[in-house]
Parts: structure tokens; sequence; C-alpha cells
């Protein structure tokens, strides 16, 4: 069974035990739909979600007061691969795309996708390319073609100049 992480604890709400949970997800429906989570290699049933500003705020039970709270501060929150929902056509986990093969759509290979960097105006691929140097490229329909997970290749079109950068 892999779990997959989805937040981390960055600290205590108030004294019923709640934690501030750092999201790694995109959305907060993870929290909500999963009835147990790990903190850590621990199984919890969680009891309660709701958003505080941009931070998941999460009731676990057997935390019931802030001092079981500060104990959890730092450790990480994961779900199993069956607890993750389904994805709309189109849509991939990051997870997924890592280790893609990246291709132009002459079939000229780049490179393999070492991470997508999700902080941006839009999601980037970094590619490690076959002569050992990092690249982004934007996945953006202008120049992300098609992404075939059975064939485990991402599709692309390059206007000049962008594997110089």
């Amino acid at each position: 069974m892999e779990k997959i992480l989805i937040g981390k604890v960055v600290n205590a709400v108030g004294i019923r035990g709640e934690l501030r949970v750092y999201n790694y997800s995109d959305s907060d429906e993870i929290y909500r739909i999963t009835p147990e989570i790990y903190m850590g290699e621990e199984l919890f049933k969680v009891e309660k979600v709701r958003m505080q500003k941009n931070m998941v705020v999460l009731k676990l039970q057997g935390i019931d007061d802030r001092n079981a709270a500060e104990l959890a501060k730092g450790k990480e929150i994961f779900v199993t691969e069956d607890d993750l929902p389904e994805l709309e056509d189109g849509v991939y986990y990051v997870r997924d795309l890592i280790g893609m093969n990246v291709r132009e759509e002459d079939g000229n290979y780049i490179g393999t996708v070492t991470d997508v960097i999700q902080n941006t105006a839009q999601d980037l691929f970094e590619i490690e390319t076959s002569e050992g140097r990092s690249v982004l490229i934007p996945k953006v329909d202008e120049f992300v073609a098609d992404i075939n997970q059975e064939a485990n290749v991402i599709t692309v079109r390059l206007i000049e100049g962008l594997m110089d950068l």
C-alpha cells in the first residue's frame, strides 16, 4: 500500500486538539472525503475538517487537547493511493507525470520529467535532457500537444530558443 504525502502539520489551533496543516494538494477536498489519514506512521480517524485562511485545520480522533496537538507539529500527513479521487480527463497527479518521457511532435526525444513546479502562473515541467541539462517547459496548450499516460510520453511543441534558456 503506497502512501501519498498531502500535507504537513505546522501548528496547533486552539485548545481542543485541532491541527493546522500546510496543504500540498491543490484542493482541500482530499481531507474532506478521506475518513482516515496517516500522520507519520499512525492512522487516525478524521473527525472534522475546516479551512482557516489558506490552511487546512484538522481534528483527528485521539488528539484531544493542545498538548497532544503540539506534539504533532512537523509530522507529515498521508493518504493511501486508494483514497485518491478519480480525476477528470486531462487532469493528472504530479506523481504520475514525473518520469514521463518528453518528445517533440516529430518524435525527437528531449528528456524526462523530473518535477512539476506549481507555484507559478502556470505549471512548469522540469525536464532533464539527454545531455543532462535541466529545462522548463510551461504546461499550457501552446507547448503541450498531448499527454499519453499509457505510452508514458508527453508530446510538446517548442518555440525557437526555449531549450537554450
